[in-house]
């Protein structure tokens, strides 16, 4: 799924991989999400606000780095591949990480990164969910529900969305519970998130 994001970011345009962009490739990817979401209706205009991004009012996010207040920001210049998260998803994916390590797994999964995206009310993720009509509160609280009943069913194994490689600043942030911004290729499993 991360993949996916960094796929949709590079053909946006965007310089860095944000929240909207792992909401979209969630909800192209895993059926438990689509479900939580809601029915067709709702799925199908949160997916068309989403489509709409490098059309639409997502337009005035392309000169803009999503900050959320979560971590420190210094812009870089764009690079034209999408290499960098923004500030607010790191701190998703980081936020993820941390709910599947509370819960025993060892790698976050899909749910495991839409509570984290959701539970930033600043995100772009749930900007887009607002202007689709769902109330990110409401959604919170069905994925934590969501999250406890895998979790309580007989032979539950973690998920294992995403883990990440060597020491970079992402993997060294998520480990010791720091700030940082995770770059280009410090994930080891992108295509199995």
């Amino acid at each position: 799924m991360v993949a996916g994001a960094r796929r949709r970011a590079v053909r946006d345009g965007d310089r860095q991989v944000d929240t909207a962009h792992l909401l979209h490739s969630l909800l192209e990817q895993d059926p438990e999400v689509r479900a939580v979401v809601g029915g067709p209706p709702q799925l199908a205009r949160l997916l068309g606000y989403l489509v709409q991004r490098s059309i639409g009012y997502g337009l005035r996010w392309q000169g803009s780095v999503e900050d959320s207040g979560a971590i420190a920001v210094v812009p870089r210049p764009a690079t034209g591949d999408a290499g960098d998260w923004s500030p607010a998803a790191a701190d998703a994916l980081r936020q993820a990480r941390e709910r599947a390590r509370r819960r025993g797994g060892s790698a976050a999964d899909a749910p495991d990164l839409f509570a984290a995206l959701v539970a930033d009310p600043d995100s772009r993720a749930v900007e887009v969910l607002e202007r689709a009509g769902i109330d990110a509160r409401e959604l919170s609280e069905r994925i934590s529900a969501l999250i406890a009943d895998r979790s309580a069913e007989p032979g539950a194994q973690p998920g294992s969305a995403w883990s990440e490689a060597g020491s970079g600043a992402f993997g060294a942030a998520a480990g010791s519970g720091g700030g940082g911004a995770a770059g280009a290729g410090e994930f080891a499993q992108d295509a199995a998130f």
